[in-house]
């Protein structure tokens, strides 16, 4: 099951997820989790303002941005991003159940 933050911010409810889809979209766009580190300014934003497009696509830049002025702990919260932005990419590494009928081998052989 998919990890989420909810938040509550002047009498709304929002749920920060990231999905598969979320993810690839971050990705077109530029993010990169690799280069948290070196160019923070612009990737830590990003990242939070990510995690809104799955339930949350139509929120203003303005009011995500405003939201992340007011969040406390935020070492905390981008930490807990980082390992939620990182689950859609884990899950679509991990391997089928073995005794699904349904799975496709292939040779890998050259």
């Amino acid at each position: 099951m998919a990890k989420t933050i909810t938040l509550e911010y002047q009498g709304k409810t929002y749920t920060l997820e990231y999905t598969r889809k979320t993810v690839e979209e971050m990705e077109r766009r530029g993010f990169s989790l690799d280069e948290l580190g070196i160019k923070t300014m612009t990737n830590l934003p990003l990242l939070f303002a990510g995690a809104f497009r799955a339930h949350h696509r139509y929120v203003k830049s303005e009011v995500i941005e405003d939201i992340l002025s007011h969040m406390t702990n935020r070492e905390e919260l981008f930490r807990k991003l980082s390992e939620m932005y990182v689950e859609p990419i884990n899950a679509l590494m991990e391997e089928p159940d073995e005794d699904d009928e349904g799975n496709v081998s292939w040779d890998p052989s050259w």
